[in-house]
């Protein structure tokens, strides 16, 4: 059912081929692009990357002339230095797998195949956003600074009570030569939380010191 459009000779090139490839590169790659921003999750680097990036897959599969475990060797060193540079979620890794999946296809010069794998692909990022498809507990990580004479153990109890389902202190240490206490919570927000009024009333018990309100992956060394 799918057919290459590229030669299989050796070293022979079609060049109204590989435009077509290139072309179709280029468009499923900002189809890629458009379904990720689609999301909410618009960063104007990574988009022009997911876009960019199925053109330059596709050219280094054809530089290496169809030899595919040569061409994924390549691929791994791109994409190692891709993930070493910047911090990526698991939607963004989908992101940047699924274009490169596009650029082997087209590589290979299966140009049918990659326009139906896109297409689909995309329906089924997009239904599944639009489901909240795997979203659970709104879990967060709170820390908050406490002088070292403070009685912390129950101070807090009423604000966590009001804003939130569940609480777990997973860290506690001192800082600023022993005069803080840094208190690490994970924290399930309630539904209806406001996480303004939730850090407001919690500086009030502090006596107005830092208090930081994240999800669970963001680190933080400032406080």
């Amino acid at each position: 059912m799918f057919e290459s459009i590229l030669s299989t000779d050796s070293g022979v090139f079609d060049i109204k081929s590989e435009l077509i490839c290139l072309g179709v590169a280029l468009v499923l790659g900002i189809l890629v692009a458009l379904t990720h921003a689609a999301e909410g999750r618009a960063n104007k680097k990574l988009l022009t990357a997911l876009a960019i990036f199925p053109v330059l897959v596709q050219v280094v599969i054809v530089m290496v002339n169809g030899n595919l475990g040569t061409s994924v060797a390549i691929l791994g060193t791109f994409s190692l230095i891709r993930f070493r540079s910047i911090k990526s979620n698991a939607r963004e890794l989908i992101s940047v797998f699924f274009s490169m999946a596009i650029g082997l296809a087209l590589g290979m010069g299966q140009v049918l195949f990659a326009v139906v794998f896109t297409v689909l692909t995309c329906i089924i990022l997009l239904i599944t956003s639009r489901l909240h498809f795997g979203e659970g507990k709104n879990i967060k990580r709170l820390k908050i600074v406490v002088p070292e004479d403070l009685d912390y153990e129950k101070m807090f109890d009423k604000v966590l009570d009001k804003y939130t389902n569940e609480t777990n202190l997973i860290k506690c240490k001192t800082i600023n030569m022993g005069s803080l206490y840094e208190l690490v919570y994970e924290v399930e927000m309630k539904s209806d939380a406001s996480g303004r009024d939730f850090i407001d009333e919690l500086r009030t018990k502090n006596g107005n010191l830092k208090v930081m309100l994240s999800t669970p992956i963001v680190e933080d060394n400032t406080l």
